[in-house]
């Protein structure tokens, strides 16, 4: 009797947990790239926007994944 291993439920839970880690990092950056643009009069939005896509995309990079790594560290 053989074990299928190839599906979606036998998949590494920290494979998983490096992914969403990656998206919100990715997330971030483009946020800070839109703050950027609109802070450069690229895009057509009150400057205050721009502030708040830079300052919650430095949050999304430097601390959100920090924040997910400790929450998911195995305690081993």
């Amino acid at each position: 009797m053989t074990t299928d291993t190839s599906g979606a439920g036998a998949r590494d839970p920290a494979r998983n947990r490096w992914i969403i880690i990656q998206i919100v990092r990715l997330f971030g950056v483009a946020c800070v790239a839109a703050g950027l643009a609109i802070g450069s009069n690229k895009l057509q939005w009150p400057l205050w926007v721009g502030y708040l896509l830079i300052a919650n995309g430095m949050i999304d990079v430097f601390v959100i994944p920090r924040m997910l790594a400790r929450k998911w560290r195995s305690r081993n």
